[in-house]
């Protein structure tokens, strides 16, 4: 067992994803860490080895075939595995496999949060030169919203992501998606039967990946006493240090209940009158600054088409007070077509990013609820959802 000193920022996850370990591997190792939301900085856990994976040649078996099936180096089996080659690969021997290889740069390395998302969007736009970033305006605690486009085409289409704190999935997953675009663009190949070049010659496609960075890092890791921040959260969380369920900004505020569409209305449908975990609408509609900015962004790139990405429930709601364009229910049908998601005439809900975009540019807006479950969703969904959403994306894009 070796000796760790947690530090800021770590969590279970993360830990265990750069140590090659399960969580479970080390909830093993020390049990009442299962009891415990968040690890405290300063906490002295006890790790495991990282357990290797072994493989016993079968017959037919060759050097290739065992490294494709496994997606690990040639070179690496070798160097772990002395005697071998690839003409000397013999039936029955065990052998020890290598990590698996990561040539993404988007992945999770436990819950994806602030840190990894602005080392994600260097790396990507260092990589990808298509790809643009920039900021759009910063969070109540002063963090940078960042964006990122790609594409050069008349038509835009915006998407943006984590509105709620607890919904941090869908960051990861339109982040996939923009890797993967500009990937197939740059090697000119296709992506689950689409053209990128023709995405790209079309559409100029802007993307707000996390617009509620405070409360997404208040989800992952709790607050601790020392925050100056700490005595009101807790108020407003009921005394609870647990803050999983938050949906909120750090003033309390939802902000999918922001936006300057019948806001008087969702106010009084939702009845709360103070800050907490969710559905406090604020003092008045763009209250909060990352609502402002988002709208602020929105009107000055003017979509043609506009997407907000929430979990869970694998629909797709395209409907706003009769506000919408006729080509809406259609467009929505072609988006639950490619990627399994239901479309829902959605009634009774007000004041939302979608519903503000459709009500200020009569323009096709749709939330889009990826995965199935309950939020934030498990980490082991995430190749599926990403897909999903993937998908989403790219039939939006084709139309």
């Amino acid at each position: 067992m070796q000796q760790y000193t947690v530090c800021k920022g770590d969590t279970l996850e993360r830990i265990a994803a750069r140590r090659g370990l399960s969580k479970a591997h080390i909830i093993n190792a020390n049990p009442w860490a299962e009891e415990q939301p968040y690890l405290l900085p300063g906490q002295i856990i006890f790790l495991p080895s990282s357990p290797r994976r072994r493989y016993v040649i079968q017959p037919g078996d060759s050097l290739d075939q065992v490294a494709e099936a496994f997606q690990v180096q040639e070179a690496s089996l070798l160097e772990m595995n002395p005697g071998i080659s690839g003409s000397y690969f013999p039936e029955g021997r065990m052998l020890v496999l290598p990590h698996t290889e990561k040539n993404r740069i988007v992945e999770l390395k436990g819950e994806y949060g602030y840190q990894q998302l602005t080392q994600d969007i260097r790396r990507l736009t260092q990589s990808y030169p298509r790809i643009a970033g920039g900021t759009i305006g910063e969070s109540v605690l002063g963090k940078p919203i960042p964006y990122l486009r790609i594409g050069e085409g008349a038509r835009i289409i915006h998407v943006n992501a984590s509105i709620h704190a607890n919904e941090w999935i869908t960051t990861p997953c339109i982040m996939r998606f923009i890797e993967d675009y500009a990937y197939a663009l740059k090697e000119v190949k296709r992506w689950n039967g689409y053209d990128p070049r023709l995405w790209f010659a079309q559409c100029t496609l802007w993307v707000v990946p996390m617009v509620n960075p405070d409360g997404v890092e208040l989800v992952q890791e709790g607050i601790q006493p020392n925050n100056p921040y700490y005595e009101q959260l807790t108020e407003w969380n009921g005394g609870r240090i647990d803050y999983r369920h938050w949906k909120a900004n750090l003033n309390g505020v939802d902000l999918g209940d922001q936006f300057p569409a019948h806001w008087e209305e969702e106010v009084q449908r939702r009845g709360k009158k103070s800050p907490g975990p969710k559905d406090y609408a604020g003092v008045a509609p763009l209250s909060e600054p990352e609502a402002a900015a988002l709208a602020a962004f929105t009107v000055k790139t003017s979509p043609d088409a506009a997407v907000s990405l929430h979990s869970q429930g694998q629909e797709i709601y395209w409907n706003y007070r009769n506000y919408e364009p006729k080509e809406s229910r259609e467009m929505s049908r072609r988006l639950g077509q490619a990627s399994g998601y239901r479309p829902v005439k959605l009634e009774g809900s007000d004041a939302g990013y979608k519903d503000w975009f459709i009500q200020e540019f009569r323009r096709p807006g749709f939330t889009v609820e990826i995965g199935l479950g309950k939020n934030p969703l498990p980490l082991d969904d995430f190749e599926n959802v990403a897909l999903e959403t993937g998908l989403v994306i790219a039939e939006l894009l084709s139309i």
